[in-house]
């Protein structure tokens, strides 16, 4: 018997479908305090929540007979993913059933901000009948500007298409010369995209993207532009945009999502009444939506405890299940090789290379493939990967995933991976091992050799090789009170690799300081899961 509990409300329908399992054992308890999921949810093989419950790092401690967690709903921000993946608890979201809805609120709000809607309700209300306050402009005719062309954008310009407007679209990892059989022109940078629209929708991961829209960003957009964003709060900088409506640049805003939510009383849109329009995170409240994410959840979560599949996967942890001990250990050394590159590269990808060396890793390329692709993907595309969906979302993006089978060469271990990453000008690559220990190896990152456990937070520099940098970065670290537990030196040339393990994770100021280092060029914080060592 399948024991499942309802920890948030979702529709009647969802509801339906597991009162008529033979095999459920449904608990529908939609409130819950703080803390208290942490005492019952190992009593439970599946747990459902929409965005009113918080599954954090506590509540997974011990997670008993727990195998997933289906979130109604797209963002799984209140859900310790990392520590739900330690555990080894599937994470699903149902990333398709709001696409319609958030795309049709992306063109209510761009109509409603070009026809000044909302003011003239307000108007009209208040008594008055000024119709010459409220001149607006068609949609026919405009071009639109899309941000990020996933699946949410791609229907956003399906809709825009159909009133008659000209569409473009730049996607930070996806390029072609157009799309949507040629009714849409893609551009290779932003800042070409920028001056040519009358209207720009954003349509991106909130991870990374902070601030795309940004200042400069704005200075670059043609006089009086609209903005929307449905999307992800702070891609758009919210105070540059306030001041460029009041300098008169900016022609108009329309926010579903906010950096902080709800905003602060003193944010400087709420004081602009004319050219801003607002509204508190609607884009997936609609009753369709909240019956398809409520159904969506509950199918995946019977597909996995059921054994027949997985669906709507966010993080990778089900992939295991069939593996070795052995093939496990490659598959997180490609996930932490994965998350390594992901923050070391800052361009879009071209082609993905593995190139494995040992019957092993050949043994289970494909997996090594798909969970490297997903830490890749995390943070830099709109919908969240996971080991089923990755290859289609490459393949979506012109993303060439490759595999090449090389020789035994290695002194060190006669089994080992790599991952080429390309943009087609320049290569990023990897090389890494398992030992006896059981512990994953970085052998050389870019062709720098090393010999590195890769583990909780490091930091990554490169720097010109000359004297005072490694005083340097010990120095900051110090004053910074970051204690350094390990660190590996690499040369290359006249420049010099460093990667180190740390206590702590440096925070932004730390990373400022690094920056502004003797010969320092390249500075990367980065985060991975501990590792479990075997007592020997």
């Amino acid at each position: 018997m399948l024991k499942i509990l309802v920890a948030d409300k979702i529709a009647e329908e969802g509801l339906e479908i597991l009162r008529t399992q033979a095999d459920v054992e449904l608990t529908n308890k939609p409130k819950w305090n703080p803390g208290e999921l942490s005492s019952v949810i190992g009593q439970y093989d599946g747990v459902i929540i929409r965005s009113g419950v918080k599954i954090t790092t506590a509540d997974l401690t011990s997670p008993g007979r727990l195998k997933a967690i289906a979130r109604a709903g797209v963002g799984v921000d209140n859900v310790d993913v990392e520590a739900a993946t330690r555990a080894g608890v599937l994470v699903m979201n149902t990333p398709d059933a709001n696409t319609i809805t958030t795309s049709e609120h992306a063109i209510g709000l761009m109509m409603a901000l070009s026809r000044k809607l909302a003011a003239a309700d307000a108007h009209v209300r208040a008594g008055l009948w000024e119709r010459n306050q409220f001149l607006g402009t068609q949609l026919a005719g405009k071009v639109l500007g899309i941000v990020g062309f996933g699946r949410i954008g791609r229907a956003v310009a399906r809709r825009a298409l159909g009133l008659e407007m000209k569409v473009v679209a730049f996607d930070q990892f996806f390029y072609t010369e157009n799309a949507l059989d040629g009714q849409v022109e893609m551009f290779k940078e932003l800042d070409q995209m920028l001056p040519l629209c009358d209207f720009i929708t954003v349509h991106v991961p909130g991870d990374k993207t902070r601030h795309l829209i940004g200042e400069e960003a704005l200075k670059k957009c043609k006089q009086g532009v609209r903005l929307i964003n449905c999307a992800r709060g702070g891609v758009i900088d919210e105070q540059a945009a306030a001041a460029a409506i009041i300098a008169g640049h900016l022609g108009g805003i329309a926010l579903d999502v906010f950096e902080q939510e709800p905003p602060p009383k003193d944010h400087p849109l709420l004081a602009i009444t004319d050219r801003v329009l607002l509204t508190p995170h609607l884009g997936a409240s609609t009753v369709e939506a909240q019956r398809a994410v409520s159904v969506d959840a509950v199918q995946e979560l019977l597909l996995y405890l059921r054994g027949q599949g997985i669906a709507g996967a966010v993080n990778a942890a089900g992939i295991q299940m069939d593996l070795s001990e052995a093939e496990k250990t490659y598959v997180d050394l490609a996930q932490r090789m994965g998350t390594i590159l992901s923050a070391i590269i800052d361009t879009r990808y071209q082609t993905v290379t593995l190139k494995t060396a040992g019957a092993l890793p050949k043994r289970i390329a494909n997996t090594l493939q798909r969970v490297a692709m997903v830490e890749l993907f995390k943070g830099q595309i709109q919908e969240i990967p996971n080991v089923v969906n990755v290859m289609h979302l490459a393949e979506q993006r012109g993303i060439s995933v490759q595999h090449e089978v090389l020789a035994e060469t290695s002194s060190r271990s006669s089994h080992h991976i790599e991952i080429v990453v390309s943009n087609g000008q320049t290569s990023y690559s990897m090389l890494g091992t398992v030992f006896d220990d059981h512990l994953p190896r970085v052998l050389s990152i870019k062709g720098y050799n090393m010999d590195m456990i890769p583990e909780g937070p490091m930091a990554l520099i490169v720097n010109t090789d000359r004297p005072g940098v490694i005083g340097f970065v010990g120095m900051t670290f110090g004053q910074e009170k970051i204690n350094i537990a390990d660190m590996t030196i690499s040369r290359k040339g006249d420049k010099a690799l460093m990667l180190l393990k740390l206590d702590t994770s440096p925070g932004d100021h730390c990373l400022k300081l690094l920056e502004g280092g003797p010969g320092i060029q390249v500075v990367r914080s980065i985060v991975l899961p501990p590792l479990k060592r075997r007592n020997i």
